[in-house]
Order: structure tokens, then sequence, then C-alpha cells
């Protein structure tokens, strides 16, 4: 069983994908229906809506989420309402979402349901715990569109990566733009002395010193950057963004002295382009996390909605050989 073994190492697992119609259903349903085999006690919810048989963008079919007994899942009143499997409500969030309150449930027969979860991040985290103390050994997210915040180390312990047609029905694009995200989920962690001092830090732009110490600069967001009176490098060349990190920041900092690192929290706080990115590597500078995301599997959907069909098994082999990391098509193992 593919990857599935390495998934229990973990008490929580995100899927997320490059794109929408990455094929994140049908790897949940793939990951569900191997962990049913070995009885493990699973809890499912995502952070948008998940399950639904039709896109609701191209209008195509798509897989329905199969849930077996004894799985707790969290989904809106809404959606609950339309399960086709029984259930028995364990907890109702007092806190309503569009589709009302979020319902918490456990699986008598199992069936067929559609998941609408926490809209933040800080919701979902709550839930993991929630799952947790209901004795569920793993909590599965599935992300909504190509939503990669449920995929931080701060959320989930581990992620599942999609990759596949509807990102490009060119396999040498494909390959380029899944390398690229590849790469930043495994930039280099930072030391965790450092990540200590650092995780209370929660807005601005900050330098460390040489003896670690951390220096606000007085620079609240990264907009502001180049019209900073003062030398941003005056406590040394190791700078923190503790919020996002834009091709913008990176273009500022790529015209300073050679030898700059630069350290964001987690892979998902990173909206760069490759053109940006590898331009501020060429010239001297270094990217870093606080916390690096834990990448089980990346896994391939070789047919897009528009209808173009990769060879699967190529694509897989070309994708593994690029990234130098196993790739799969769950409907062929």
């Amino acid at each position: 069983m593919p990857f599935v073994n390495d998934i229990l190492n973990h008490r929580s697992l995100s899927i997320v994908g490059l794109e929408k119609n990455t094929g994140k259903t049908v790897c949940l349903n793939y990951i569900l229906r191997r962990l049913n085999t070995l009885g493990v006690h699973v809890g499912v919810t995502s952070i948008g809506v998940d399950g639904e048989q039709v896109d609701s963008v191209f209008a195509t079919a798509k897989p329905e989420i199969t849930l077996y007994e004894g799985t707790h899942f969290i989904t809106s009143e809404q959606h609950y309402l339309k399960r086709q499997v029984v259930s028995v409500v364990e907890a109702v969030d007092s806190r309503r979402t569009a589709l009302g309150p979020l319902v918490t449930a456990r699986v008598l027969v199992g069936g067929k349901v559609l998941l609408s979860g926490a809209a933040t991040t800080g919701i979902l985290k709550q839930q993991i715990a929630s799952l947790d103390a209901m004795g569920c050994r793993l909590s599965i997210v599935d992300g909504a569109l190509s939503r990669l915040s449920l995929a931080s180390p701060t959320v989930t312990d581990a992620m599942v990566l999609a990759t596949g047609a509807a990102v490009s029905a060119n396999v040498k694009q494909l390959i380029s733009k899944t390398r690229f995200v590849y790469s930043l989920i495994n930039l280099e962690e930072i030391e965790p002395s450092l990540r200590d001092c650092l995780s209370n830090i929660e807005s601005g732009l900050w330098a460390i010193d040489s003896n670690g110490e951390p220096h606000d600069l007085g620079i609240a967001s990264v907009f502001l950057i180049d019209r900073a009176e003062k030398d941003i490098l005056r406590f040394g060349k190791t700078l923190f963004a503790s919020g996002a990190v834009s091709d913008r920041l990176l273009k500022v900092l790529a015209t300073k002295e050679k030898g700059i690192t630069l350290i964001a929290r987690d892979f998902t706080k990173l909206f760069l382009t490759p053109e940006v990115y590898t331009d501020f590597v060429r010239r001297g500078h270094r990217l870093m996390v606080m916390q690096r995301s834990r990448l089980i599997a990346i896994t391939l959907n070789p047919t897009s909605p528009q209808g173009f069909l990769l060879d699967s098994r190529s694509t897989c082999e070309a994708l593994s050989d690029a990234l130098q990391t196993p790739v799969y098509d769950v409907m062929k193992i």
C-alpha cells in the first residue's frame, strides 16, 4: 500500500492540490479505503466544499466522498442533511457558517457525504483537536480549490500534494510547476533554538543579529520595505518575515549586498513566481523556513477537466525522475 503506512506515523494529514481538479477527492477515497481495511479510526473534514457530484466550474462529473462505519466527519448542517450515510451526531458547533453550524457525526452505516468545513485554519486546528479527543487516530483535511494554507505544519502534521493535467497538459510545464512547489515545500529549516526565538513574533519584518537576537525593523508590511529610512541590514544579513513573502520583497532584497538569508514561517506563506525566486538565489541569497511541511506523497491525475489525457505511467515516471521522489496515480495502484 504505497505511502499509506507513512501516513500512520502522523496524527493529522492535509490533501492539497496545485489546482482544482488535480484528484484530491480520488486520493482521499483511496486513503480512506486503505485505512478502513486496516481498521484505523479516522476523522475527516474539509476547508471548503468537497464531494459534490458535478464540478461547479466545468460542469463535469466528480467523484463523491465515501465514508465507512466508525468514521467521524465534520460538515455543515446543510450538507449533513444531504448525507447518504446512517450516522449519529456527536457535536454541533455554535459558530455558524454560510451553510449553517458545523456538525460532527459518527458513521454507523457507510455511504456518500458532502464535506464543507471550516473557513479558517484557526477553526480547523480546533476541529482536529476535537477529532483527536474523540479517539480518531488520524484526522484528514481535504482541501478546496488550490488552497495550500491547511498544509502548514502549524495546522496538519503531514500533507499529500496532488498535481496533474489540470495544472498543465504539457508534461514539461507540469514538471516545471510541480518541481517549483516541491522545492518550496522542501526548503531548509532553521535551527530549533532560533525557531523558538521567533515563534512568538506575529507581524512585521525582523532582523536577526549574530547572537541570534531578533530586532524589529519597524516595517509593518513588505509593501513599505523600499521606503525604509534605515539600512535593513544594519543588524546583519539574516531577516525574518513573519507574514506573507511576495515577489516584491524578494526583488528588493535581491538588489542588496550578497548573502542575505530570508526566513519565512513555512512554504504556505510564500507567494512567489519561479523567475523571481530563481533570480534571488542566483544573486547569492537564501530562503529558509521556520518549519518544513512533511510531504508524504505526490499524486497525479492524468485527466484535465477540458478532456486532455496524459499517459499516466510515463508522466509519473517523468515527474519521479525530475523530483527524485515517487509519484503515484492512485487509480493505478
